[in-house]
Parts: structure tokens; sequence; C-alpha cells
């Protein structure tokens, strides 16, 4: 299929002019419906609106490829249009865009169009293409600068090869189309052996390969595999780039490649395969890094000071981060590993306590609650074994997240002298509680203390390399580990017992503003930072027995799939027959609490949601507050409604901050207009 296939001349526009980014996309919009290509014009912005929310799709230079791959769109396409005057489409640079290309993706269906989106987004990288696309004076002209590029470039398509061998074999009276086809190279195979005699082919060997991934997996993919390409052409350095677009993965590094190359890039804004790069120096990078910063990547790459990458895990795509992360950032994302990994222990323990309260009998003996019955005696039992393991978990895999598999045991053995409570008075335990904080601590010193042995260790003889992870680094960490923790544990223990006083002395009106601040926190981000650092505070809090503040927290993250499922049943003037559609499946993930639920609708119109549902949320966690009511499993939304602490004055609570924030959401946005 050829870029021109997909590019209608009704679906062009030259020399527009546009207020603001959102006025392009609307302009891009219509024109992509003018050209017949979408079933649901609302829904297909949407989609757009939803990519743009994850960055800005302008590529610099004056470029920007909104996309999107939605079920509103009846059949692949492109618009295009031209802005003389440019417009600020929040582009790295800081560039104005004058060249604007929307690509719309049918969902599920084939991706026979994706090659032709994908030399779209090569053409772009090309020098002059963009300029002498922005001088047509005409339509004709503006896809005849297309066709032409797109020949020169990659050669004639399938169906043109074709046709020319058919001529060839009647001309030639009955040679066969093979004959005809084999006696000049065309098209795609063209290209490969021009890109193979420019770049270095994977006989002689590639010094450096990349691999290039976006969200989408439309645009900033192949741009980026194109960049680095072209750049490695430039230094004279062979560059090979698997691109991981969304009809899979074209170009793939073979085994062969990976052990003979000096480097590899990974230019991704999401996660691959990582596994087969396991010692090897990898670069780990955004997309977007890979289209600007192509040149400086592949220097780096063969400069011989690039690390070395050591998979932790299965044979499954790896966490891809970036180089330049902040020191924020990092801090988070190990923190997230660890909190990832202990969740399943305090929801599965936290869950089997709460069913023994449940089943116990409290008139047999109250100081034995929740141990009177066998069965409830068993289930506490159990949960108290997986809740218990809560900490040393939190702590290994945080450690394992900064130092890889040598850092878990020695987390783990921090984590553990946490819990325990060890101080150098009593080293049994049992004196301080330093809990999730010291586990937190011990996370990150174990991890870095691997960090500091490895650095130290790095000038051994390589004969001794094998006695490194299993002789030096547990023994000398889990030894240092124990002495920081054991060190710090009194300090923590008083930080600890200072919040948990402050908490259990809060009057009424102070513990109604604790609840309303963390649910509200809930809903700011949806999964993000925020959300994630009142969901950590409300799980720390339950390992110290303030159940009260879990439960304000998981009736905020309830609240925004509910409150927008609330909105497009009672308000549907408000939205499109998608986004109803959509609602009813919020009223699943809110009763489940699934916040995540409600992220397209904030992507989409963020000033007007995220106002709403935190404001629900809050009202949802104050008055789960006011009403002293308690959970003990940071999960299971409605069906933990057993579990929880006057569990109908929490229902009513929910309810309450949804319908809050249905009708402030329905009071801020506009009647919708197709």
């Amino acid at each position: 299929m050829k870029i021109t296939e997909l590019l209608k001349p009704e679906s062009i526009a030259l020399g527009i002019s546009a207020s603001s980014k959102e006025d392009a996309i609307n302009q891009l919009v219509a024109l992509m419906e003018k050209g017949g290509r979408l079933n649901d014009k609302a829904g297909y912005k949407e989609g757009i609106l939803a990519r743009e929310a994850l960055g800005s799709t302008a590529v610099g230079e004056g470029i920007a490829i909104p996309h999107a791959k939605v079920a509103a769109v009846k059949e692949p396409g492109l618009a295009a249009a031209v802005v003389p005057e440019g417009v600020d489409y929040e582009a790295f640079d800081g560039s104005l865009a004058n060249l604007i290309f929307m690509i719309a993706a049918p969902e599920g269906e084939a991706d026979t169009h994706l090659e032709a989106l994908s030399r779209l987004s090569t053409l772009l990288m090309v020098p002059g293409f963009k300029d002498s696309l922005i001088a047509a004076k005409s339509k004709e002209e503006f896809l005849t600068i297309i066709d032409k590029a797109e020949k020169e470039r990659f050669g004639e398509t399938e169906e043109a090869k074709a046709g020319n061998a058919d001529g060839a074999a009647s001309a030639a009276g009955g040679k066969t189309a093979g004959n005809a086809g084999g006696a000049s190279k065309t098209g795609n195979a063209a290209a490969a052996d021009s890109k193979n005699t420019s770049t270095g082919s994977s006989a002689a060997g590639y010094r450096v390969l990349a691999v290039t991934a976006c969200p989408t997996g439309i645009a900033h993919t192949f741009m980026a595999a194109e960049n680095l390409e072209n750049m490695g052409k430039k230094l004279g350095i062979p560059v090979k780039a698997e691109t991981n677009g969304s009809g899979g993965a074209q170009n793939v590094l073979t085994k062969e490649e990976i052990a003979s190359a000096d480097a590899i890039i990974i230019a991704a804004d999401k996660n691959v395969e990582m596994a087969r790069f396991d010692g090897k120096p990898v670069i780990m990078t955004s997309v977007s890094e890979g289209i600007h910063k192509g040149e400086e990547l592949v220097q780096k790459a063969v400069s011989g000071t690039v690390p070395i990458y050591h998979h932790a895990g299965g044979s499954d795509g790896g966490e891809v981060s970036g180089s330049n992360d902040s020191v924020g950032r990092t801090i988070y994302k190990h923190l997230m590993n660890g909190v990832s990994h202990m969740l399943p222990f305090v929801i599965g323990g936290g869950i089997l306590i709460a069913l023994a309260f449940l089943f116990d009998d409290y008139a047999i003996n109250p100081a034995n609650f929740g141990k009177n019955t066998p069965l409830a005696a068993y289930l506490k039992t159990i949960g108290e074994q997986a809740f218990g393991m809560m900490l040393p978990v939190l702590a290994g895999y945080i450690a394992m997240s900064i130092a890889d598999r040598p850092g878990l045991a020695v987390g783990f053995v921090g984590g553990l002298v946490a819990k325990m409570g060890c101080t150098f008075a009593n080293p049994a335990g049992g004196d301080v509680n330093a809990g999730f904080l010291g586990a937190l601590f011990a996370g990150f010193v174990g991890g870095y203390i691997i960090v500091l042995l490895r650095k130290c260790f790095s000038k051994l003889p390589k004969s001794l390399e094998g006695i490194k992870p299993v002789l030096l680094y547990p023994v000398l960490g889990i030894f240092l580990v124990g002495v920081a923790t054991t060190f710090i544990n009194p300090y923590v223990g008083m930080i600890n017992d200072a919040l948990s006083g402050a908490l259990n002395s809060m009057g009424g009106t102070s513990r109604v503003v604790l609840g309303m601040v963390v649910a509200g926190m809930m809903s700011v981000d949806m999964g993000g930072p925020v959300n994630k650092a009142a969901y950590v505070f409300g799980t720390a809090q339950l390992a110290e027995g303030n159940f009260e503040v879990m439960a304000a927290v998981m009736a905020g993250g309830m609240v925004p799939p509910i409150a927008i499922a609330l909105c497009t049943t009672f308000f549907k003037n408000r939205f499109s027959e998608k986004d109803r559609q959509s609602g009813l499946v919020n009223y699943i993930m809110g009763l489940s609490f699934i916040s995540e639920g409600a992220i397209p609708f904030a992507a989409a119109d963020p000033l007007r949601v995220i106002p709403s549902c935190v404001i629900g949320s809050a009202v949802a966690g104050g008055l789960s507050m006011f009403f002293n009511c308690t959970l003990r499993a940071p999960h299971g939304g409605i069906f933990v409604l057993p579990t929880i602490g006057n569990p109908f004055a929490y229902l009513a609570a929910v309810l309450v901050g949804s319908a809050v924030g249905c009708v402030i959401l329905a009071m801020l946005k506009k009647p919708y207009q197709a």
C-alpha cells in the first residue's frame, strides 16, 4: 500500500492557520472525516487527545504527527495540513509546527497499512522533503512530491512490481514473471540492498543495534529507527534498528548480530524484550531521544563507556527507563518495584485476617477474638504469616531494583531486621517499631551497599569473578545492611511511634481532614506518583494497626470511575455514544477499586474530569473517617465489604462522594456536539 493511497486530496489543507494545538487537531480531525476514514469523529478525537496526554507528538523541526489507533476509525488513512505561520504544538525544541500529518489506524484489523505509515515517518526524516511539501502550491503537487520521494527511497510497491513483471513476461513472449522480476531489483528489496550497502550488511556485522518503540507504535517508532540508522551512516558506524510497532516487531535483531554488536540502544517508551541483551552494553532512553539525539546516542554506544545490562527475571520484556531519569523518578521507580511485589502478600494476608474476624465468635473469648474457632484460627494464622512477609519483600525488591539479583537477599534480610526491631542493646528485637519506614531504609541501603561492593571488587582478577555473587556480595552485604538497619531502627521507631500517636490522638475534625487529603490524592493522577504516595501511606498504616486510613484511601480510589459512570448515565448529553458505552464498564471498575477506568476520560478532558474526581474522592474519604470505617485489606472494593468495619456507612460514603463528583462534572462539561 502506497502513502498516497492513504492520503486523499480532500484530506489535505494547504495554507491554513491555527490559533492553538487544539484548533489544529480539530481541523485535522475534520479533514480525516472528510476523507471518509472515520465512523465516530468524537471517538477518534478522544483517541488523539489520549495519545497527546502521554506526550506531545511534535517531533521538532516544524513537524507534528498526531496519531491514534482506535475503534472509531473505519479504515486507515492520513490527513495533512500545512500551517505557514506555524502553531505551538509543544515541541521539545520550541519550534512551531508548519507541517502536520494526522494518522488514523483501525483497532483490531489487519495492519497492511503500517508499511506505508512507517515509510511516511521515514521520509519525514529525509532532508528537504518537509520543505518541499510546505512549498507545494496545490494538493496535486503535494501528492506528487510524496509519490516521487516514496519511489526514489523505497522503489515500487509490490503491486507495481507485479504489473511490471507481467508486462515484461508478455513482451518476452511468455517468459516467466519470476525471470522478469529477476532482471533488476526494485521495491523493498532494492531499498534493503541500498540500506545494507550504506550501513554495513549483517554479514559484515553491525557495530550498534537499536530497538525503538512508542506506546502507539505508528510513527515515532519508525522515525527513531530511521534517524539512528541515518546517524550511523553519517558517522560511518553500521547500525541496525528493530522497530516494535503496532504491527509487531520488524527488522528483528538476530542472536548473531546481538553477540557481535558493540552496544545496544533501547529507544522506547514501552516495555520491550530485554532478556536477549543480558551481558551486553545497553543504553536505555526514550523514543524521542532516538529521534532528536541519534548522533549523540550512536557515538556514546561505541565509546566503550556504556554500562553492562544484567537482566533480572524471565524472558519477557523488562522495564525500560530513561538514561536521564531525575533522582526523584529513580527513587520512585525503585520504591514502586518493592510495593508492587509486596502487595500480593498484603492483600492476601489482609483479607484472610479480615475473614478470620468475620467467621469468629467474639463471645467465646473477647481477648482472643480472631482465633476462637478452628476456622478463624487457621485463617488468621495463615494471614499473619503472609502479612508478616510484607516488610522483607518490600525491602528485598527495592534492593533488587537498585542492584539486580545480588540485592535481593540483602534487602530481604534488612527488611526482616527492621520488622523485628533489632537494636544493639537488644539484637533479638522487640524493643522498637521500625516498621514500614525501617524497611524502606533497609531496601535502599541494601541496594546501594551492593552497588558500592561492585565498585570495590571491580579490580579483582577475573578468576575470582564467580565468587562475587555467591560469597562476597551476600556475606558482606547482609552483614553491612544488618548493621546499618540495627543502627537506624531506634530512630525510625521514634518517628513511627510519634506518627501513630498523632493519628490516634486526632480529634474528629483532624481525622476527617486527613481522610479527605489521602482520598483526594488518589484521584489527582489515578495511578501516578501522587496516587501511589497516598496508597503506600495507607498500606504503611495497615502495618501499624491504623485501619481507618486505608479505608479512606480505597474509598477515594473507587470514586473516579463510579462518578464518571453516573455522569454518563444521568447526563447523557455531555458525552458521545462511545463514551456512554465506556461509562457502563466504569461501574464495575469503580466498585472493584480499579481507578484506571477513569483515565481515558481524564486524558481527554483533564481540566474538568480531574477536579471533579478529586472533590468527590475527598468527600468520600472524609465521610469514611467521620463514620470510623476500617479496612484490613488494601484492595478488593465491594468484594471485601464483609471485612470492612461499619460497611453500610462505608458504602454510603463512597456513593455520596461519587454523586458529588458526578454533579460537579456535569456542571463543568458542556453538552456534547458531534
